[in-house]
Order: C-alpha cells, then sequence, then structure tokens
C-alpha cells in the first residue's frame, strides 16, 4: 500500500513570502491529522536567516503531543540538528543531502560526501532520541547547477554502508524536471539494488508531470509519495524549482484506503483557507475541480473558488 505525507509546513513554506505564524501551523498538523493524513513534515532545522519561514520549528515541535509527533517529519541536514530536534520532542528525522555535489554546496556549504560521511552520528542521534531517520537523497534526477544527475551516482549513495541507519530512501525530483520513465527506472533500481529499504518518491510539478511522476514512482515500488496543499512550495538554493506535487492532485489520484468523499473535502477547504492566508495560487487541479456544478459526483464538495483562488466561495 502507497500513502501519502503533506509536506506543506516545511517544503511547501519555504518560499513564501508571508511567514505563518506557529499556533496556525499547529492547527494545520492537527487538521491534517483529524483528516486522516498519515504523516506530516512539519518543518526544518536549517538556519532561521537562509530559510525565515521555517525559524519557529523548535516551538512548533513542542506544542505537539508525543502521539501528534509519532506522525510528523523533520527536515536536519547535521548530526547537531537531530540533537536539536530530539531534544524539542521530534522522532522522525528526514537526513538531507543532494546527489549532486553542486546543489549541495549550495544548499548545505559542504560538499555531498561530507554530508555522508555525518550521517552516522545523525542516526546514533536519532537512535538516542529513541526515533528514526531516512535518508532524503535531493536532486535525484537533475541538478541546477549540473545538469542531468546519473542514476548510478544515486545508486552508490543508497548503497553506502554509512547511510545503513537510515530505514527509509527518499527520492527526490527537486526541480520537476524528471519524466515517468526516469522515475520508474530509477525507483525500481534502488528497490531491486540497494539494501532492503523503504521507498518515498518528491516530486515537483514545474514542467506538469507531478503525479504522473508519482503514480510512476508508486508502480515502480514506492511505498510512500510526498505531497503539499495546493502545489505550494520550491526549493530557495535550486533555481527553475517551482511547487511540489499537490497534496490533492496525489490523493485523489491514488485513493488511499483511509480517504473519503469527506476527508477529501476537509483537506480541500484546508488547503483554500491556508492559500487564501498565504496569498498564494491554488495549482491543485483536483481542488479545482471539486468546485464542480455536478454535484451527483461524490468527490464533488459544491463550492467555488473565489477570483483569487484560495478561499471558496458559496455558491
Amino acid at each position: 500500500m502507497t500513502d501519502l505525507r503533506d509536506v506543506t509546513l516545511r517544503d511547501g513554506l519555504q518560499l513564501t513570502g508571508k511567514p505563518l505564524p506557529t499556533a496556525r501551523k499547529v492547527a494545520v498538523i492537527r487538521e491534517l491529522l483529524a483528516a486522516g493524513v498519515p504523516s506530516i513534515e512539519i518543518g526544518s532545522m536549517a538556519r532561521p536567516d537562509l530559510v525565515p519561514p521555517l525559524a519557529d520549528t523548535l516551538d512548533v515541535i513542542r506544542l505537539l503531543e508525543p502521539g501528534e509527533l509519532a506522525r510528523c517529519w523533520v527536515w536536519v541536514a547535521t548530526p547537531r540538528h537531530v540533537e536539536r530536534a530530539g531534544e524539542a520532542g521530534a522522532v522522525n528525522f528526514q537526513y538531507c543531502l543532494s546527489a549532486s555535489d553542486a546543489h549541495n554546496r549550495a544548499n548545505l556549504g559542504r560538499s555531498t560526501e561530507d554530508s555522508l560521511a555525518a550521517m552516522p552520528r545523525a542516526a546514533s542521534a536519532a537512535a538516542a532520541a529513541g526515533g528514526r531517520i531516512q535518508l532524503c537523497i535531493a536532486t535525484s534526477f537533475t541538478c541546477p547547477f549540473d545538469g542531468a544527475v546519473p542514476e548510478d551516482r544515486v545508486l552508490a549513495i543508497a548503497r553506502d554502508p554509512r547511510a545503513q541507519g537510515a530505514g527509509d530512501i527518499v527520492l527526490c525530483d527537486t526541480l520537476g524536471q524528471a519524466v515517468p520513465a526516469q522515475v520508474t527506472s530509477l525507483v525500481a533500481r534502488v528497490a531491486a539494488e540497494t539494501p532492503p529499504r523503504r521507498i518515498v518518491y518528491h516530486g515537483h510539478d514545474t514542467w506538469g508531470l507531478g503525479v504522473a511522476n508519482t503514480l510512476a514512482a508508486i508502480a515502480a515500488g514506492a511505498s510512500e509519495v510526498d505531497g503539499a496543499l495546493g502545489g505550494l512550495g520550491g526549493c530557495p538554493f535550486a533555481p527553475g524549482a517551482s511547487g511540489n506535487a499537490s497534496t490533492e492532485d496525489l490523493l485523489f489520484a491514488v485513493r488511499p484506503p483511509w480517504l473519503t468523499p469527506s476527508s477529501f473535502a476537509r483537506i480541500v477547504r484546508l488547503s483554500g483557507d491556508l492559500l487564501d492566508e498565504l496569498g498564494e495560487p491554488n495549482r491543485s487541479r483536483a481542488a479545482q475541480g471539486a468546485r464542480t456544478s455536478a454535484t451527483a459526483f461524490p468527490w464533488a464538495i459544491g463550492e467555488r473558488l473565489s477570483p483569487g483562488g484560495g478561499r471558496p466561495a458559496r455558491g
């Protein structure tokens, strides 16, 4: 079974110009969990001056209950990140590095080798916090500085003994430039040629293939996929990156067992309200489709989007 992780509150907020208050972040987390979303990425330990919208991540962690934190992930890039987030109560850590050395230096200020060398200490810190860690490989397909990334480069990282502590491998189409055949090939090779682990696919919709690529990843063996409400998001250190694959679009396409028309409507409304607050466009085609006047369709919610594209208007 493949399921979804919502990354709105980390990847989704990285490029927003308007900050989201801490209390509102916590409310969004609880609304998503109540709607049935299995897991959520709630923030990042990146330097606050570099990614201001995520500067309050530790405050968000501290406001959540242990049962909630069991379903929440935090982006980390160093062992110290893991330690600080763990001290605040986090138990799920996404340790990120880039397949492309140029992007790793732009994103993290060090080489990919340096990041990989620190992973065993990060894994030990996660275990000490009573948690788990996954290895997230950004730019698994293309790099904004170096271009195409060879599959063998990604496989070498996934096979590296220093990544043994990771229970999951996250393959990221950071720029949204991959096509389904590439996604199928890489996911299938990681599944067949690296140690057995859960494979997570993280896609962007820059070239309009976010859903298609995600479905290709699922067919090739990915057991979890990432999305953001309304297709929000992008990487501030990857020129050309745009929004994530939309949570609403992925849910409508995949239909995980927990999803019902009622829970889908709840998520669509939450997304509309949140994007309206942020002043961001809603790029989800499923959210637009849900406003259809053909209300005999069980997934329709009988509302239309406001002219700004966010909060729905009754009618």
